[in-house]
C-alpha cells in the first residue's frame, strides 16, 4: 500500500486483492462499513461492494477459517483441507460434545438442506425457548456451524450479509480429498503466502497470518533452497525474510528510493494491524480493538480505525458513518504522540476520511473531537466550512 490507485476498479481488481493478502478476514460490525468491504477499500477506493459477494457466489472465493473466518481464494481450499478433515482440533469453532449429543438434530439439519437445497440460520424456527444472541446460538445454527467447520457444508452465498449453507459438493463440485496436499507441503504455502502477502517478515510473525499451529516451518529452511530471502535490519537482532517476487521492491527500499504516498482509512481487521504485536513492532502503534470493552473503559472508543499515512500509522479515529442523513461523523480522532500538526497532515487525512465518507454515501464528514485539540480546526478547515459540527 504505497501510492494511490490511478485508476477506477473493477471487478477482477477486488479479487486480485484477496488473492495478494491470501485471505480476507470477516466481521459483522457495522458503525461503518462491514470490516471485509473496508479492507477492500483501503487498496482499491471506490468500488461496489456486491462484487465481492458476487465472487462468493460465482464459486472464485469460499469461506473458511484461515486468520479466522475469511474469504479465501477458491484455489487454496486444498490448503484448508486438513483444518475440515481434524475439526476437532480447531478449538470453539466445532464442538465435538454437540455432534455427540445432537447427532440427531445435526442429521436432520444435514437432510434438510440435502433434500431442500441452501439454508439460512433464519430459516429454522428457534424451538428451544431461549432469546438469542452473539453467544446464544439457536440449536440449527450450531448445527450449521459444526457441519461448516468439518467441511461437510460450505457457504453458497451470502443474503444480506447471512450465511447462505450448502452441501460442500454442490459448491465445490471439482474437489474430492484425493486433491488435498500433504501436510508439509501446505506448511511451506503458508509460510511461502504469509512472507509474500506481509512483504517482509520476522519468524515470530508468520504463525499468526493463517493461525498455524506446531509443528512449524522454520523459514531458514526456505532460505536454504531458495524459495525466500533473509535480510538484515537496523532495528532488530533477528532477520525478516522476503519473497523473491519482492526482491526489486526490498532493494529499492534498502536504497531509500521507496516513498509513500497512499493516505487511508484501516479495517481493525485488515492484515497490517490485526498482528497486534507486529503493529508494535513494525509501526510503533499499540492497538487494540475496544468495541467489547466496557464503554466506561474505554480509552478511544468503540471501532477504532487506524489512520495510515505515507508509510506511518499515525492515529485512530471512532468513526459512524449516519447512511440516512449522509453525514459521516468523526466522533473522536487521536493522534499518535509525536506526531508533528501541520497543514499538509490534515490536508492528507482529510482527503482521505472524505472518500471513505463519501463511499459510505455520507458526504458531510463532522468533527467532534480531536486529540490533541487544536488540530479539530486545522482538520475542518482541510475539510471545509461544512465540517464545522454537522448535527448527525
Amino acid at each position: 500500500m504505497l501510492q494511490a490507485r490511478r485508476r477506477a476498479a473493477t471487478k477482477d481488481d477486488v479479487l486480485d486483492a484477496i488473492r495478494r493478502m491470501g485471505v480476507l478476514q470477516i466481521d459483522t460490525i457495522s458503525v461503518v462499513a462491514r470490516s471485509p468491504y473496508l479492507v477492500l477499500w483501503s487498496r482499491l477506493g471506490h468500488y461496489d461492494p456486491v462484487w465481492l459477494e458476487e465472487h462468493l457466489a460465482e464459486g472464485r472465493l469460499f469461506e473458511y477459517w484461515a486468520h479466522e473466518a475469511c474469504f479465501v481464494p477458491i484455489e487454496d481450499y486444498g490448503l484448508l483441507r486438513h483444518r475440515m478433515q481434524d475439526p476437532a482440533s480447531m478449538g470453539w469453532k466445532y464442538s465435538v460434545q454437540w455432534m455427540r449429543e445432537k447427532r440427531k438434530e445435526v442429521k436432520a439439519v444435514l437432510d434438510h438442506i440435502r433434500r431442500h437445497g441452501p439454508a439460512r440460520s433464519s430459516d429454522f424456527e428457534r424451538t428451544d425457548g431461549q432469546a438469542g444472541g452473539w453467544w446464544e446460538w439457536k440449536p440449527e445454527k450450531r448445527s450449521l456451524e459444526v457441519l461448516f467447520t468439518a467441511g461437510v457444508l460450505m457457504i453458497a452465498r451470502r443474503h444480506n450479509f447471512q450465511r447462505v449453507y450448502d452441501l460442500a459438493e454442490r459448491v465445490h463440485p471439482t474437489w474430492h480429498d484425493g486433491l488435498t496436499p500433504p501436510l508439509e507441503e501446505v506448511r511451506r504455502s503458508f509460510v511461502l503466502r504469509t512472507v509474500k502477502a506481509l512483504g517482509a517478515a520476522r519468524a515470530s510473525w508468520i504463525p499468526d497470518y493463517y493461525r498455524t499451529k506446531p509443528p512449524r516451518l522454520d523459514p531458514e529452511d526456505l532460505v536454504e533452497e531458495g524459495l525466500l530471502l533473509r535480510a538484515e535490519t537496523e532495528d532488530w537482532d533477528d532477520p525478516v525474510y522476503i519473497h523473491p517476487d519482492h526482491a526489486e521492491l526490498a532493494a529499492q527500499a534498502a536504497a531509500g528510493e521507496l516513498a509513500p504516498t497512499l493516505t487511508t482509512v484501516l479495517s481493525p481487521f485488515d492484515p497490517i494491524v490485526w498482528d497486534r504485536r507486529r503493529a508494535l513492532d513494525l509501526f510503533d502503534f499499540d492497538y487494540r480493538l475496544e468495541c467489547y470493552t466496557p464503554a466506561a473503559k474505554r480509552k478511544y472508543g468503540y471501532f477504532t480505525l487506524p489512520l495510515l499515512r505515507r508509510g506511518v500509522l499515525v492515529g485512530r479515529v471512532d468513526a459512524k458513518a449516519h447512511r440516512r442523513n449522509g453525514v459521516f461523523e468523526l466522533k473522536s480522532l487521536v493522534l499518535e504522540p509525536g506526531v508533528r500538526l501541520s497543514a499538509r497532515l490534515a490536508q492528507d487525512l482529510a482527503r482521505a476520511l472524505q472518500r471513505c465518507a463519501d463511499w459510505h454515501g455520507c458526504p458531510h464528514v463532522s468533527v467532534t473531537h480531536t486529540d490533541p485539540a487544536p488540530f479539530a480546526a486545522l482538520l475542518r478547515a482541510a475539510l471545509g466550512e461544512d465540517a464545522q459540527g454537522i448535527a448527525a
